[in-house]
């Protein structure tokens, strides 16, 4: 193996070395996004509770308005694809491709990227207990709390991470706007199916914008090839 290969070289023993020399990084970093969404919340929280804010009902009224047979195929395929039977096998098998083409601490990180949005939208909504739209306009039964969108969380941390990790690359741009064009229309189709409100959505992009930001730059500093292009680290195994 040379010198070069066993820079970036990059296995999971590895990465537990980082979590646990990381940790309280990574905790600060979760707190960090959690901890504005609290205030926001706690700011908000009757008006939220009574229904939210005079955007989120004219936002949910237009989509009720503009609601057809073809579109609500594609809001609820969108919703299955971009859940959570669906999209972390995705995340898995990009990373698994990124992994062979060398790029194994660029696959982590688009796991990490998921992994810790999921777990902050999970802890987000058990702290605030926002109630789901008016369940008689919706157009499915969803469980659970609506405060942030897990949703809009997930697949924006998704599609952010994908734009850090292939931004350098030739396909930088195609990925960036693909992967924009997802999160935005995933999380269009929760309003659409009224299942959240608009407000959900837009602090679940907020928050997984900030916490892949964060992760990129403290992975960073552990592995500056994760500022390089895929193709720049063949694998060595």
């Amino acid at each position: 193996m040379s010198g070069l290969h066993l820079k970036w070289h990059f296995t999971r023993r590895e990465l537990w070395a980082f979590l646990t020399a990381n940790w309280r990084a990574l905790l600060l970093l979760l707190l960090g996004v959690l901890v504005p969404l609290l205030l926001f919340f706690d700011l908000t929280e009757d008006l939220l509770e009574e229904g939210g804010f005079p955007w989120d009902a004219s936002v949910l009224a237009w989509y009720r308005a503009h609601r057809t047979p073809q579109l609500t195929a594609v809001a609820n395929a969108l919703a299955v694809l971009g859940g959570f039977g669906v999209l972390p096998f995705v995340t898995a098998l990009i990373a698994w491709l990124l992994a062979r083409a060398g790029a194994r601490v660029h696959g982590w990180f688009l796991i990490l990227a998921l992994a810790g949005a999921a777990l902050l939208n999970t802890t987000a909504k058990l702290v605030f207990h926002r109630a789901r739209p008016d369940i008689l306009e919706a157009l499915v039964r969803e469980p659970g709390f609506s405060f942030p969108s897990g949703h809009a969380m997930s697949n924006a941390a998704f599609g952010f991470a994908l734009i850090i990790v292939f931004w350098r690359s030739k396909a930088g741009w195609p990925v960036a706007v693909v992967a924009g064009l997802w999160a935005v229309a995933v999380g269009a189709s929760r309003n659409y199916l009224g299942v959240h409100y608009p407000s959900d959505v837009v602090a679940g992009f907020l928050a997984s914008a900030a916490w892949v930001a964060g992760l990129y730059l403290i992975m960073g500093r552990r592995w500056p090839g994760l500022r390089k292009s895929p193709r720049g680290e063949p694998d060595t195994r």
